[in-house]
């Protein structure tokens, strides 16, 4: 998809393209590099060059960017004595060779501007200024020695550092978030330009949270302004987001990421964002000579309006005219003429009399997305199952006296970890409470093979409890209580020492209440299924599949497909789902949350995008792992474009 969405956002009036490099993704083991596929950062780099385009790489290395780990490779966790982003040895070293394997590649294909390349930016670290006060005296000199580190790099380009006030001389402060038009207070330093990291075109979407929607007159707008104030630079967050395949998605994050972009999920160009953005940039573009060799001087136009001129020497001269005030239009009076300004808008004259844009007027009429049904897997024939073994305690061969941590003991190799257990129930009466504190993301929790509850947290509240009556036999019982991850958490401080997975585990009958945390515990990694690789055609028959009978929890679903015609984007239609991951032809179109809905009671989202790429003529693969009890009977694979 590189090429078409790289046009596409050259054709919107973009000369640059922003990438983060993903650390995880490139050294997912020490020393073991990845730069195939999806991860060819090169290639990538040299797309953007094949269209005239310039190239800004933030390293980072640690990116946030709701990416698994905010980009950290989990392996960093195992390594004696480390805190991440601090003054630490043990994390500069492989901070510093990282880093330093990164610039030596992309200088070794002639990719620095320095070179002839297009990477004119390269950024380190990544918002630091968020979390420097919790690392006390070992903040201010991690960053210096970030600062100093890359630029002894000698990329021969800028270095910079978003929301980092203080950096240090000549690594470039930015500004990240909405409103860098009003908020930012410009660089530390006369000698640096005006950079905007991030301008965020919407927000990402997490489960809990609910959906934002940002106007292409804000976005304009706070453009616009940034520029009249010295602007040099702004870059769109997320001018395209795409898909978090796999499991690449940080803590509740959905799969789809900042589908309300200018171009959306399926590299659609999404109207009217994209359009009137690029009317902006031409009109922007129009004022260059004015902006770059002209001085600038401010203008009141009224109590809440100003002008922000540009006068060359020659008479050359560009006005961007404000209205800051959110509820009146007003007009004001210019250079003998007089201009109607709609309420929170700015209009530009690229020859201070002609209004060549209006940040609050479109011009570009709405498209929409339309997505019409295609394959439909509505058959109980065309579907096989395989339900997951749910392991007891006899089962395991991990055990422990406690409750562990899930990441450390996953070591994100897999979202799911079992805890297992032998309770001896006593008294002949059946019931009894069960009661779970979890810090997790979900819990599915079964008694003798059998599910009794399921429950989870959200977004902004991580940590929930599980309480539910259960039935127990006299004698011995099998407690199997599945903790489930929907990505690693990618933001603030100290991750190294974060904590996830079952915390307390209770039960109370008639008779006493039994505290199980400090108890013998079994576990087990991973479900079955994953560990035989069942999603994979090689792989797939290394378990007994049958005959679609029933939705069941923990199962897995299979079911072959020939490719739509033509070459529209497609999505896979999960609504009839719970919760799970899905894959096409061994590829992981990501985690699906479909029973997770919003106040307004609809999914977070129900398509999941499927690339053409993913997929061949005929015979194509599509595996589900179901964990609650949707239907895969209600699945479609639909045709989505815009109309």
């Amino acid at each position: 998809m590189w090429p078409s969405l790289i046009t596409k956002a050259k054709e919107g009036g973009l000369d640059m393209i922003q990438t983060y490099v993903f650390w995880n993704l490139h050294e997912p083991q020490k020393s073991q590099y990845n730069f195939n596929g999806r991860a060819d950062l090169v290639r990538f780099i040299k797309e953007i060059q094949a269209q005239g385009l310039y190239a800004s790489l933030r390293i980072g290395p640690f990116i946030e960017g709701e990416w698994n780990y905010g980009g950290l490779p989990f392996w960093l966790h195992d390594v004696p004595g480390i805190v991440y982003r601090s003054d630490n040895e043990p994390f500069k070293v492989h901070m510093q060779n990282f880093t330093t394997t990164i610039v030596n590649m992309v200088k070794s294909e002639n990719l620095y501007a320095s070179q002839g390349g297009p990477i004119i930016l390269s950024q380190i670290e990544n918002e630091y200024q968020l979390v420097e006060p919790a690392y006390h005296e070992k903040g201010p000199p991690y960053v210096k020695w970030a600062a100093e580190m890359a630029v002894g790099l000698q990329t021969g380009v800028p270095w910079m550092m978003c929301k980092q006030n203080d950096a240090p001389d000549p690594v470039i402060n930015t500004c990240n978030g909405m409103k860098c038009g009003e908020s930012f207070p410009g660089p530390n330093s006369s000698k640096k330009p005006w950079l905007w990291t991030e301008n965020w075109t919407s927000r990402y979407q997490a489960y809990g949270e609910e959906p934002y929607t940002r106007s292409p007159q804000d976005i304009a707008f706070q453009v616009a302004l940034f520029v009249a104030r010295n602007g040099t630079f702004v870059n769109y967050y997320m001018y395209h987001g795409g898909t978090n395949f796999g499991r690449t998605t940080s803590s509740y994050v959905t799969t789809s990421y900042y589908d309300e972009g200018p171009l959306d999920e399926y590299g659609l160009i999404r109207q009217p964002k994209w359009g009137h953005l690029k009317e902006l940039h031409a009109a922007i573009k129009s004022c260059s000579n004015p902006i770059l060799f002209g001085t600038q001087f401010m203008l009141s136009l009224g109590e809440r309006q100003t002008g922000y001129i540009y006068r060359q020497k020659s008479g050359e001269c560009a006005a961007f005219l404000v209205n800051n005030d959110d509820t009146k239009t007003v007009v004001v009076p210019f250079q003998n003429s007089s201009y109607e300004l709609s309420p929170n808008s700015i209009s530009i004259l690229p020859d201070c009399k002609n209004v060549a844009f209006n940040t609050a007027k479109i011009n570009v009429e709405n498209n929409t997305r339309s997505i019409t049904t295609g394959k439909k897997f509505n058959g109980s024939e065309m579907w096989e199952e395989f339900r997951d073994i749910i392991p007891t305690f006899a089962q395991t061969s991990k055990r422990s006296n406690t409750l562990l941590e899930h990441m450390n003991t996953t070591k994100d190799m897999s979202d799911y970890l079992w805890y297992t257990s032998m309770y001896r129930h006593e008294s002949s009466n059946s019931k009894a409470v069960l009661k779970v504190d979890s810090a997790g993301h979900a819990l599915h929790a079964f008694v003798n093979g059998v599910l009794i509850g399921s429950t989870h947290g959200s977004h902004k509240n991580t940590r929930f409890t599980l309480e539910n009556t259960i039935p127990l036999n006299e004698g011995n019982n099998n407690i199997s209580l599945l903790s489930v991850m929907v990505g690693l958490p990618d933001s603030g401080a100290y991750l190294e020492s974060r904590v996830a997975g079952l915390r307390r585990v209770r039960i109370h009958d008639i008779q006493n209440s039994k505290d199980l945390t400090n108890y013998s515990w079994g576990y087990q990694v991973g479900l079955l299924g994953e560990k035989l690789q069942i999603y994979l055609e090689q792989t797939s028959s290394k378990v007994q599949w049958r005959p679609f009978t029933s939705p069941n929890p923990l199962t897995w679903y299979k079911t072959s497909f020939d490719a739509p015609a033509g070459n529209e984007s497609l999505g896979l239609n999960l609504g009839s789902m719970g919760k799970g991951e899905a894959w096409v032809n061994g590829q992981s179109i990501g985690r699906y949350w479909v029973s997770f809905v919003t106040s307004q009671g609809s999914p977070y989202q129900t398509w999941y995008h499927v690339p053409r790429s993913f997929l061949k003529p005929t015979d194509n693969l599509l595996v589900i792992l179901e964990e609650e009890n949707g239907s895969p009977l209600g699945i479609s694979l639909d045709i989505i474009s815009t109309i």
